[in-house]
């Protein structure tokens, strides 16, 4: 704990407390959730523990708790956890009903985030406002992934088993006991928080458990009459007691009422310094405007190239190995073939194509993905003046659209100028280096006598090795 100044306490549960800390190098909040490894270890709770931590490193995202670090002592576990400045969801409704606004945009953060973790195989299975936090920007942060799932967690039958959650908040068919989707399950907890938010109430209670289970099993309870009925609906869909007929999130994406509005997406403090800052002139102008001008290239060494190149990235002998976030490719076609190519491709997938001050090219979604709206930069360097390096690289938005994207769209519709990708196995033969040696020797020395193409194919040469290659020879 030499790193954190533990502050106030926050929280505390039978086996951990959560306590408020400060980073000592960086003076940064921080949430501390301390576990006691003594009762862990007594009540055999290490796997869960384990699987707590595996979850919370497996899903980034801005509605949900980031996991900074985890270390441990002889007797402690520590979790450095994003801190929520705003405290619990739970707080904010225990003072009375939300408006309909402000409950429509803590569900779209909520569904945003349910959704990608549905992607990633993850079941958080315990989704109640105790365990939605708001940060100072008032946006909603999923937290305690104590009890979630992994697809890994299914029996043949591809079912979930473990009866877990509040009971107020859980599925029909987790009390059953007879397996559940996990995916279904947390949609329908969505749906009670949603009634919660808008009602101040819980849409099933009763003194005796047993009665309770039974309003649930049957989806039985009433809508205050200030419900609008596009809620109604929305409520009956969401929390239909046959998880083979209720809603998917998908639909509840699609539904009118909850898109209304501006789907909500977080604000991040970057986006409360862009609009606090007096200098917008950087801000992205669209590409293709009358008398607008090329992007400038920027160039390429070869020094640039070689930490370019798969070959000598060295990344992997640190890191874990993760879904890529870019991919590169060579193109002997001139720089404006090039953006015109991909202004094609973005007019195609109906993206929005800007251009930033220092000549990258943006191509923006129009519609919020799981983890945000998908940006892609796409940036063109010139090794020679025949020669071009391209590197697309997603810049926010969720990985494995843009890796999806990439390879059933962007990919596609680059094959015309494409020499060569730098994740391709094959090399080109030595006949083909030759050939492109002698037309590039050619060409220089027809356009340009005075410079000495000898060198310029010797670069081209180690440029096309080094894409190319997959490993260190």
């Amino acid at each position: 704990m030499e790193k954190y100044e533990l502050g106030r306490l926050l929280g505390q549960g039978t086996f951990a407390k959560v306590y408020y800390a400060r980073s000592i190098s960086t003076g940064e909040s921080v949430a501390i959730k301390v576990i006691d490894k003594d009762k862990v270890l007594q009540v055999g709770l290490v796997e869960q523990i384990k699987r707590e931590i595996s979850v919370m490193r497996l899903v980034q995202h801005p509605n949900i708790v980031h996991l900074y670090e985890v270390f441990a002592t002889k007797t402690k576990i520590y979790f450095v956890m994003e801190y929520a400045r705003g405290g619990e969801l739970f707080k904010k409704v225990a003072k009375g009903k939300l408006k309909e606004d402000h409950a429509r945009r803590y569900l779209q953060q909520l569904i945003n985030a349910v959704d990608f973790c549905h992607s990633r195989g993850v079941y958080h299975r315990d989704l109640k406002p105790e365990n939605l936090l708001l940060d100072e920007y008032d946006n909603l942060k999923i937290s305690d992934f104590g009890l979630s799932a992994l697809t890994d967690s299914k029996r043949q039958d591809g079912l979930l088993h473990t009866t877990c959650g509040t009971p107020a908040y859980v599925a029909p068919e987790v009390i059953n006991r007879k397996g559940y989707d996990g995916a279904k399950a947390d949609v329908w907890s969505c749906g009670v928080i949603l009634y919660v938010l808008l009602a101040g109430y819980l849409p099933f209670q009763d003194p005796n458990l047993v009665e309770m289970y039974r309003k649930i099993g049957k989806a039985q309870y009433k809508c205050p009459g200030w419900f609008p009925p596009e809620v109604r609906k929305l409520l009956a869909r969401i929390m239909d007691p046959n998880p083979n007929t209720r809603i998917s999130i998908a639909k509840i994406k699609e539904n009118p009422w909850f898109r209304r509005g501006k789907i909500s997406r977080s604000v991040t403090h970057a986006d409360f310094k862009k609009v606090m800052s007096s200098n917008i002139d950087n801000v992205k102008s669209d590409v293709g405007g009358d008398g607008q001008d090329t992007p400038r290239l920027s160039s390429l060494n070869a020094f640039d190239i070689i930490s370019l190149s798969a070959g000598f990235d060295l990344s992997r002998l640190f890191e874990e190995p993760s879904i890529k976030r870019e991919a590169r490719f060579t193109s002997r076609q001139p720089a404006s073939t090039i953006y015109t190519k991909l202004e094609e491709i973005a007019k195609h997938l109906k993206l929005k194509l800007k251009k930033k001050d220092d000549g990258v090219l943006r191509f923006e979604g129009l519609k919020e993905g799981r983890k945000g709206v998908l940006a892609v930069d796409a940036e063109i360097f010139q090794f020679t003046p025949e020669c071009h390096l391209v590197e697309v690289k997603k810049s926010s938005g969720d990985t494995l659209e843009f890796q999806k994207m990439l390879n059933e769209d962007i990919r596609p519709g680059l094959q015309d100028i494409v020499w060569a990708w730098q994740d391709e196995k094959q090399l080109l033969s030595q006949e083909q280096m030759e050939q492109q040696s002698q037309d590039q020797s050619h060409q220089q020395h027809q356009s340009s006598p005075d410079q000495q193409p000898q060198v310029v194919n010797e670069q081209q040469q180690l440029m096309q090795q080094l894409l190319l290659q997959d490993k260190l020879p």
